[in-house]
């Protein structure tokens, strides 16, 4: 169907997969997944790409509620400075549009960094490579499957992240 998804199939990794009808017209794509799939949002995750300072670009998953932090990217990544890379770097290095970016089935392998808030659940979701299109995933897929580093990637924001997302 995509890279991603034959990605995760040729790892066997199981993943479950979840369409809706993209409005043309939606501004944040992982909100509109969320809303259209009826997901609690701090479960569905965006792919971002950015630039580090040594000129390697890196992929970061991030929950689509919260902000990338460039510097506990660049702590985690090594390096003193990341910036987000162009849409157009980002479209030729994963082979992807915006919106449908999966952190899976890249044209090119990239370095991979995921929020450690993945890891509070069962169950994520990511771009399954198309607008419209998501995957189900365990967290552990980002690891087995990309070799994916996980840390704390939205700044100070994680710990109120686990608060509010914490089974009581």
């Amino acid at each position: 169907m995509t890279p991603a998804i034959d990605a995760l199939s040729a790892d066997e990794q199981e993943f479950r997969i979840l369409e809706y009808a993209h409005n043309a017209a939606a501004e944040n794509y992982g909100n509109e997944a969320a809303d259209q799939l009826g997901l609690n949002p701090l479960h569905v995750f965006k792919t971002l790409l950015a630039e580090l300072q040594s000129g390697e670009i890196v992929v970061a998953v991030v929950p689509v509620t919260s902000l990338l932090d460039l510097k506990a990217l660049s702590k985690v990544a090594g390096v003193k400075k990341a910036k987000m890379a162009d849409v157009s770097v980002a479209e030729r290095r994963t082979g992807y549009v915006v919106g449908g970016i999966s952190p899976f089935g890249q044209v090119r392998p990239h370095r991979t960094f995921v929020d450690d808030s993945a890891l509070l659940y069962s169950e994520v979701f990511v771009s399954g490579g198309k607008r419209g299109l998501e995957v189900a995933i365990s967290p552990s897929s980002f690891e087995g499957v990309l070799g994916a580093t996980y840390a704390p990637l939205t700044g100070g924001k994680n710990e109120c992240h686990r608060k509010l997302s914490a089974p009581s």
